[in-house]
């Protein structure tokens, strides 16, 4: 079993100090199962590129075993050359500083995305390589896969469920191994060992700030607890102890907001200024990510030159309350093929979401934790990458005018943030310069001299090239 990481982060031999392995040595480590093997094919200034190689005995797997059931007891079997749970342990024992986030020589270096791309010479996937790509592109990897044949002399024979999988990303090297120590298993559906109440602990520290809002997070949860459901739901129950208000609260506290902005029609003005940006550009397919109840998507609907309206949301309920707004069980055939709705989050990469003219964001920013926009940057601009985004969101100045809110208290209870005119116009600057588009900013609503308007909105156009 072979596993190799490379990087051309500069200096590319930085990767033995985040590894706690020296790149001018062969070291070799004893396992329970075999024996594992750390060496670097190369290390240059340039590039680098470390190697993990197990030798697993399966002699060894069987050998002493009281119970005659494991799965794995022939043999002759495919445990030593693809990667599975006892290439999780091997990461965990080996690469466990690395795994952990820690390194005394280069602390800064730790927490730097720096590129890497990490093969895995043979990865086990009966379901098909789609899984492969639905577990590692949501978390930003840039995926490629080789199926193998059963036998090259006798081609005849078929394929065979083992892929080589190559996985790329600027990412810091702890967040690589994790996603690697997790879902190695999922993609093997299999485990070596005993897997108890000890498993969930490890599932949800190892997943945290990734595994609760990625798309397969149930099918995660059911493969790595090897179909326990007493532990699957132990995990669910744990993971979404501390997730947003439900939704009766947060219809509660949206209805604050409106009764707040009610005298300045403030959201109608919202989804007029959008509407007529959208249309002036001649946009044809067209996103609402976090359409809600599909107030924007009415007026799209109710406009032929949209051909094709998808509108995305996280809650299923506010979903449904779009579907009864759109009318959609009375449309017809014609109407109902413009229009889809879609469950979603906007921080994860989303096939669905690629090859649209333009995306709408409407009042949806300020509802993300700050640490997870980096995300949504990328999950929009990077890889849904439409031609225009519309995005809206408050101007923090602007709320000194009303005087039922206290001061320093932001307009909704569910915002992780509102921010200045000055800070959106620096964040839409950076974000338009690192992925090449040209931003224009509009106020939204009434203008006072020194606050600026009520809502901001952002025009981004992608440049050319």
């Amino acid at each position: 079993m072979l596993l190799t990481i490379t990087t051309t982060h500069q200096p590319a031999t930085d990767l033995g100090y985040l590894l706690h392995k020296h790149p001018d040595r062969v070291q070799k480590f004893k396992l329970a199962f075999g024996k594992a093997h750390v060496f670097y094919p190369e290390a240059t200034a340039e590039r680098c590129t470390a190697a993990l190689l197990m030798e697993i005995n399966p002699v060894d797997l069987v050998r002493g075993r009281k119970r005659q059931d494991f799965a794995l007891k022939q043999y002759v079997n495919d445990r030593p050359y693809v990667a599975s749970s006892f290439l999780s342990v091997a990461i965990a024992q080996v690469l466990g500083t690395a795994l952990n986030g820690r390194c005394k020589d280069r602390p800064l270096l730790v927490k730097t995305p720096i590129p890497l791309e990490v093969t895995l010479a043979a990865v086990p996937c009966q379901t098909g390589e789609k899984l492969l790509y639905d577990l590692f592109e949501p978390l930003g990897y840039r995926v490629k896969t080789a199926r193998m044949t059963l036998d090259e002399r006798f081609p005849e024979w078929g394929n065979s469920h083992i892929y080589q999988l190559t996985l790329a990303q600027t990412i810091t090297l702890a967040e690589l191994l994790t996603h690697l120590y997790v879902l190695i298993p999922v993609l093997d559906n299999e485990k070596h060992y005993y897997v108890g109440d000890h498993e969930v602990d490890k599932l949800l520290t190892k997943g945290e700030g990734w595994l609760k809002e990625h798309p397969l997070r149930e099918v995660i949860i059911r493969r790595y607890l090897k179909y326990q459901r007493s532990l699957q739901r132990l995990a669910v129950e744990r993971l979404t102890a501390d997730d947003p208000p439900a939704d009766n609260e947060v219809e509660a506290q949206d209805q604050e907001e409106a009764m707040l902005e009610w005298p300045l029609s403030l959201h109608q003005q919202r989804l007029a200024a959008v509407f007529q940006v959208l249309k002036d550009d001649g946009a044809q397919r067209v996103l609402d990510l976090g359409c809600g109840e599909g107030q924007l998507l009415q007026r799209l609907l109710k406009e032929p030159h949209f051909q094709k309206i998808v509108g995305v949301d996280v809650s299923t309920l506010s979903l449904e309350r779009a579907a009864q707004r759109l009318h959609l069980d009375r449309l017809s055939e014609r109407q109902r093929q413009r229009i889809q709705l879609i469950q979603g989050s906007l921080t994860y990469r989303d096939a669905r979401l690629k090859g649209y003219d333009a995306a709408a964001v409407v009042e949806v920013i300020e509802h993300l934790e700050p640490e997870r926009l980096a995300a949504f940057e990328r999950a929009l601009f990077e890889f849904a990458r439409p031609n225009l985004i519309v995005l809206t969101t408050p101007n923090r100045e602007y709320n000194a005018v009303w005087e039922t809110l206290p001061a320093g208290t932001l307009r909704h209870r569910d915002h992780r943030f509102e921010w200045t005119r000055a800070e959106f116009e620096a964040w839409t600057a950076d974000v338009g310069t690192r992925f090449g588009y040209e931003v224009t900013i509009k106020p939204v609503g009434p203008v006072e001299d020194q606050l600026g308007a009520p809502s901001q909105m952002a025009v981004f156009r992608l440049g050319e090239g």
